[in-house]
């Protein structure tokens, strides 16, 4: 792997790639101009517009116009991503267009720094096994630490708890369940839970991976049960995974700086910024 933090080509490469690759086997492509628009098929997690790989020239307002109409018709979020220090113009255009930019730390794992899950809480870290007889309990509880996580951003400790968990947990479609379990076996996907017997699961995680690349995504921790090392650990235990599977470049992006403050007690590092634009909340 390239050097942690060195923002070489080669890195950026290899990031390119593992994001162009992933919603492929799940969505449809399609191709407006210097833009590749994944449109996702069946139910799930909505994907997004990116530059293509193979694109010559920086995305233009009217591109990205074009693509909000066609996301529009198609009932999907206007959403685009992509890194920005290889498509350094995009940022300027895609704000002149009316979209809202979140520049997030993107963030490469340095193995040789990395923690383990008990530096940061005693609380047990599992890793969901798809053979298990509670697999489809445990996919979606993980689903609803993530609903109840993510509904307040952020580090700071809240009311919500593990009563807004279990409201929040709903069945799983067969599909859906089924393609947990196949992703899960394949190795291209890995889940964690935190949590402890008396209070049930707390914090959750997922990566993604293709190939020796990995992606650590959907980190996320009860309002009421933050600031007790949980993301941290949920973190750690899933990088540490990814690299005794052989995983050579492991990555996330941080919602914030202060976000990405706890990753690099895990042993992150940032080596650039990930955007990611959508239009302005409507009040």
């Amino acid at each position: 792997m390239d050097h942690v933090g060195s923002g070489t080509t080669v890195t950026f490469d290899r990031l390119e790639q593992f994001y162009d690759a992933v919603p492929r086997d799940m969505a449809r492509v399609e191709e407006h101009g210097p833009l590749v628009l994944f449109v996702r098929e069946g139910a799930g997690w909505p994907f997004y517009a990116r530059p293509r790989l193979d694109a010559t020239t920086t995305p233009s307002a009217a591109d990205l116009t074009a693509v909000r109409a066609r996301q529009r018709e198609l009932g999907q979020p206007e959403a685009f991503e992509w890194v920005h220090e290889r498509v350094p113009d995009l940022l300027p255009v895609a704000r002149a267009a009316g979209l809202t930019v979140l520049e997030a730390p993107l963030m490469v794992l340095d193995p040789a720094a990395l923690a383990a899950p008990g530096d940061f809480t005693d609380v047990p870290v599992r890793l969901l096994d798809a053979g298990a007889p509670g697999f489809a309990r445990d996919v979606a509880v993980r689903r609803a630490v993530a609903a109840v996580g993510f509904s307040a951003a952020g580090t700071a400790r809240g009311d919500a708890g593990p009563a807004q968990r279990d409201a929040a947990v709903t069945g799983l479609d067969a599909a859906a369940l089924e393609e947990e379990r196949a992703r899960l076996a394949d190795g291209s996907r890995l889940s964690v839970l935190a949590g402890t017997p008396e209070e049930g699961a707390l914090a959750s995680g997922i990566a993604m991976r293709v190939g020796d690349t990995a992606e650590v995504a959907g980190v996320a921790t009860l309002p009421a049960a933050r600031r007790r090392g949980l993301g941290a650990a949920v973190t750690a235990a899933l990088a540490r995974a990814l690299r005794d599977a052989g995983t050579d470049l492991v990555f996330l992006s941080a919602g914030s700086e202060e976000i990405a403050r706890v990753y690099v007690r895990v042993g992150f590092r940032r080596l650039g910024t990930a955007c990611i634009a959508e239009p302005p909340a409507v009040l």
